[in-house]
């Protein structure tokens, strides 16, 4: 299943500057696996040492926090778009 990725400001360069990435996976985490394939780099920033999501890091199907789904194992269906966003934070 193809699924676009969109790819924030800050995580460009790994994406060679492209803000929308096509990968394929039928869960949020294969898409991230794939993803990884084919743009080395995002592991690292999107990961923790244990393999869990950076507490930073938000990953949305649709308009779905991952968080409030299945996590890694939300199913994504063809065509879908996943976003990363990463927290902001500021005062």
């Amino acid at each position: 299943m193809t699924i676009s990725v969109r790819i924030p400001t800050q995580l460009r360069p790994l994406a060679g500057g492209q803000s929308t990435v096509a990968v394929d996976g039928s869960t949020v985490g294969e898409a991230l696996k794939s993803l990884e394939a084919a743009h080395p780099g995002f592991e690292d920033r999107l990961f923790d040492e244990t393999g869990k999501l950076r507490r930073f890091v938000n990953v949305f199907v649709a308009e779905e926090d991952i968080r409030f789904l299945d996590g890694l194992e939300t199913p994504v269906a063809d065509g879908a778009t996943l976003s990363i966003v990463p927290a902001v934070a500021g005062g």
